[in-house]
């Protein structure tokens, strides 16, 4: 079994990331939990909801993985002030936040009631399908147990972490930040609520996003705990609900719908996905998953479909690789580019 010697002999070539010294020669471990293969740790550092602290958790994990851990838990408080001034820091100075802009960029959450239903691809075609259009966009992937947006825009990159900061990638044109860049080995996230809502907040005033005219949040499905962050934090955020035809399916979003009633959130319309199949043959369309549904929560939430997507996938450019992103002239990525019109003339008449 392992022990507390062993997992501090783990962390201590592992440094604090502001005062460059190691977290066991700083006392920084301030609790160790052992039980059942399952380590949990209290850590304290000098400046706390950084780009540094998200990669000095991926060193953490991954050294303490490597004594024997099967799965690794973290908290973090700030160190006292006497303690950074022994050691030669200095309290890091306020930055500002993306929720200050919000008279200049348009927050979009595209969100579901449930799984599987495609909302993360709408999310990514979305975000490029308005780049293409001319606008300044981010994405964040805000789907912290599933983040996926990385993979789908074909990102292999990681983001730069620059004097405290955070860069996002870009790809497409679009500005994309996602927990996926800060997860080692594509490990499971073991957080509750409220780090998650830290982290998400951390993405909002850690990032040094350049300026937005849009930027869309791919949330988790339903109506969890990073739904309602998303709601407090953005009193004037907009809301695309994606469903699919599927009675069931139109039934359970209509909770995600309520919920951005509730709280006075604009739903700019519903997305019914997997619509239907076009066959290339003879181009009948076959209705897969049923008729009815995305109009049916339509008009439950006052609201309008603004696109029904086929069944389909990319086409797949080897040398410029995304598998989930549609190129222009494709026809599913024209019906995007079309509701991305829709959009911007809903905002910007």
């Amino acid at each position: 079994m392992l022990t507390e010697e062993q997992v501090l002999q783990a962390l201590k070539d592992v440094q604090e990331p502001f005062l460059k010294k190691s977290l066991v020669e700083l006392n920084a471990i301030k609790e160790i939990k052992i039980k059942k293969g399952m380590v949990s740790l209290k850590l304290a550092l000098s400046q706390t909801g950084t780009g540094e602290q998200m990669q000095l958790q991926q060193q953490v994990v991954s050294a303490v993985k490597g004594a024997g851990a099967e799965s690794v838990g973290l908290r973090f408080e700030k160190m006292a002030d006497e303690e950074i001034g022994e050691h030669g820091g200095q309290a890091g100075e306020e930055k500002k936040s993306l929720l200050d802009r919000t008279d200049k960029t348009t927050f979009i959450a595209v969100t579901s009631g449930k799984g599987g239903v495609g909302k993360s691809t709408v999310s990514v075609n979305l975000a490029t399908s308005l780049a293409r259009k001319g606008k300044k966009v981010g994405i964040i992937d805000a789907d912290i147990y599933g983040f996926s947006v990385p993979d789908m825009m074909g990102i292999e990159e990681r983001p730069k972490v620059v004097n405290q900061r955070i860069y996002p990638v870009q790809r497409f044109d679009v500005q994309v930040i996602s927990m996926g860049f800060f997860v080692e080995d594509n490990s499971p996230i073991i957080w509750r609520g409220p780090m998650l809502g830290k982290m998400l907040n951390n993405f909002f005033s850690e990032v040094e996003w350049d300026d937005l005219d849009y930027l869309i949040l791919d949330l988790p499905p339903g109506t969890g705990d990073v739904a309602l962050d998303v709601h407090s934090m953005l009193p004037s955020s907009k809301e695309i609900i994606v469903t699919t035809p599927h009675a069931t399916a139109a039934f359970v979003a209509a909770r995600a719908g309520a919920m951005a009633i509730k709280t006075e959130h604009e739903i700019l319309g519903v997305v019914e996905n997997m619509a239907y199949f076009e066959s290339k043959v003879t181009g009948e369309k076959e209705y897969v998953f049923g008729k009815g549904g995305g109009e049916k929560l339509a008009k439950e939430l006052n609201s309008e479909v603004l696109a029904q997507i086929p069944l389909g996938q990319p086409d797949i450019d080897e040398d410029n690789f995304a598998p989930s992103v549609y190129a222009e002239e494709h026809p599913i990525g024209k019906i995007y580019l079309n509701m991305a019109q829709q959009i911007i003339d809903k905002i910007e008449q």
